[in-house]
């Protein structure tokens, strides 16, 4: 028992960064498979495909309006995420990380809700709009595409970059998965002229991704290069300058994590379940952008601070 805690607490990156759910309940589950599919000599990939399988086989059931068929996407988005945890926990026990587990396992979540979302509205297209005798028709569609692309898609990005910051000023390099656009577009130029065709896909998307996480925080951007022409790196940062950054970034987490997977699929269960997966969308479109764009405007402002201090 002492030897899984001491493996569960390595893989846990920081408290401020890991949700109440995940540490006692998601991690715990996954690390159990993680440990199966080690005896068992399983692959990770293995384990981000069985995801992916499970996550389009919720959708499916989403698409139904019974309870039975709702609740079997319940349990079939959950056992999804279950092992989304296990397979980045198996890659490091068994050090096995590879290209493509990366490019599966960047994908696994947008083709969960990809199909969700198509699914909700395969569902709701030929049900009324609730309180009058018009059916949602093509309208679902595109309360679908506001809410997948316009909010979903750019909140939980910048989430999960705001994550990464917070675990750069904590933990440094080693402790952060921070990447720069610069540096994967760096990596796909230097790829051979022919071949590598897998790789070069993942690292032009994954490029334009880091772009459009920098493009959507100046202010962090200008601080970062205020600290690399002062001091040359986060690491060598005064401590005291460097902690009210973490001060200033911490209370922010907890929207970090409302912005990615357990509220959202909180959310799906219970409306979806009720017979109303359209108001999960008008969550994702009220709700969930009043909190991106609080949580964003209360970052910029803080890397203002601190670049002032800086400079």
């Amino acid at each position: 028992m002492s030897k899984f805690k001491d493996i569960l607490n390595a893989s846990i990156k920081s408290k401020d960064t890991e949700e109440w759910l995940d540490m006692r309940f998601t991690r715990p589950v996954g690390l159990v498979m993680a440990l199966a599919g080690k005896q068992l000599g399983i692959h990770p990939n293995a384990i981000t495909v069985i995801s992916i399988i499970l996550g389009v086989g919720a959708a499916w059931m989403f698409s139904h309006t019974d309870t039975t068929h709702n609740i079997a996407g319940v349990l079939l988005l959950m056992a999804a995420n279950f092992c989304d945890s296990a397979d980045g926990q198996l890659a490091r026990l068994t050090g096995k990380k590879t290209l493509v587990g990366r490019v599966l396992d960047g994908f696994a979540g947008d083709i969960w809700f990809f199909s969700i979302y198509v699914a909700i509205c395969l569902r709701m297209m030929w049900q009324p709009v609730p309180g009058t005798d018009v059916y949602w028709g093509p309208w679902i569609w595109v309360l679908a595409l506001m809410a997948g692309l316009l909010c979903h898609s750019p909140q939980s990005s910048l989430a999960d970059y705001y994550r990464q910051i917070h675990l750069l000023f904590l933990k440094g390099k080693e402790g952060s998965e921070l990447d720069t656009y610069a540096g994967q577009r760096d990596i796909y130029d230097n790829l051979p002229k022919r071949g590598a065709l897998l790789a070069k896909m993942f690292y032009y998307n994954y490029a334009n991704y880091c772009k459009s996480q920098e493009r959507r925080s100046p202010s962090f951007q200008k601080m970062m290069a205020a600290v690399k022409a002062k001091y040359g790196d986060v690491a060598l940062m005064p401590a005291d300058l460097r902690n009210e950054f973490l001060d200033g970034s911490r209370p922010l987490m907890k929207y970090t994590n409302i912005l990615t997977f357990n509220m959202r699929a909180i959310c799906l269960y219970v409306t979806s379940v009720l017979g109303c997966p359209w108001v999960y969308m008008l969550i994702e479109i009220t709700v969930f952008t009043v909190i991106y764009v609080y949580m964003h405007k209360k970052h910029e402002c803080l890397c203002k601070e601190i670049t002032k201090k800086i400079v």
